[in-house]
C-alpha cells in the first residue's frame, strides 16, 4: 500500500493554495517521496517543503535513502514523531533511536522537528514533571519543537525558551563522540 493515499492526493490541492509545508505521514520509502512529489508537480511549479514524518520502524531502516530523495528538493525536514515511532520501535528503544535520527539530519543539514507531547503536563495543569523537563532539554537539540494545545501555552513557551537557551550552552562546551550509526550501517 502507497503511503500517499487516494485522500492524501485529494488533499493537495487545498494543501498546495494554503499551506508551505507538506507533512508526509507515514513515509517508508525513496518511492514515496517520489511519489509524492510527482502528484505535487501536477498541482504547482514550485514544490512546498515537505516534512517527512519519521514515525514507522521501515522509515527508520530507510532514513539513509529517504533523506537523499529527499534532498532533491531545495528544501526539506524531518520530524520525528515519538509517539507513533515508540509504538512501532518499542519504547525502550526510542532515546536510541532518536539520537540517530538527529546525528544524520545534522550530518546531511535536514532540519528536524521534534513532535509529540513535550511538557504535556505542563500544558495541561500548569506544572511540568521531572521527566518532561529532561526530554525537552533533549528537544533543544532540535531546531523546531512541536507543543500540543494546552490552556498554559505561554508558560510552556516560556520554559521552552528557558531550557533551549541552557541545554544548548552545555552543548557548546561538551562534545559528542559519534558511535557508529546503526540506521545507517545497513545502507551502504
Amino acid at each position: 500500500m502507497s503511503s500517499l493515499t487516494d485522500f492524501d492526493r485529494e488533499c493537495l490541492n487545498f494543501v498546495c493554495a494554503n499551506a508551505d509545508t507538506v507533512g508526509f505521514s507515514f513515509v517508508r520509502s525513496a518511492h514515496d517521496i517520489a511519489d509524492l512529489r510527482l502528484a505535487l508537480q501536477e498541482i504547482v511549479a514550485d514544490i512546498p517543503f515537505i516534512i517527512l514524518k519519521i514515525e514507522t520502524h521501515e522509515a527508520v531502516k530507510n532514513l539513509p535513502s529517504l533523506l537523499l530523495e529527499a534532498m532533491k528538493d531545495e528544501v526539506c525536514g524531518v520530524m520525528i514523531a515519538r509517539g507513533d515511532l515508540a509504538v512501532e520501535i518499542g519504547f525502550e528503544r526510542l532515546v536510541e533511536i532518536q539520537d540517530e535520527i538527529l546525528w544524520l539530519c545534522e550530518a546531511a543539514h535536514v532540519p528536524v522537528i521534534w513532535a509529540t507531547q513535550v511538557l504535556e503536563n505542563l500544558h495541561k495543569s500548569g506544572v511540568a514533571t521531572r521527566a518532561e523537563v529532561t526530554d525537552a532539554g533533549h528537544a533543544a537539540r532540535a531546531e523546531c519543537i512541536m507543543i500540543n494545545k494546552g490552556i498554559h501555552t505561554i508558560e510552556v513557551l516560556k520554559t521552552l525558551r528557558d531550557i533551549s537557551q541552557r541545554s544548548v550552552a552545555l552543548r557548546i562546551k561538551n562534545r559528542l563522540v559519534f558511535r557508529p550509526l546503526n540506521i545507517a550501517k545497513d545502507f551502504f
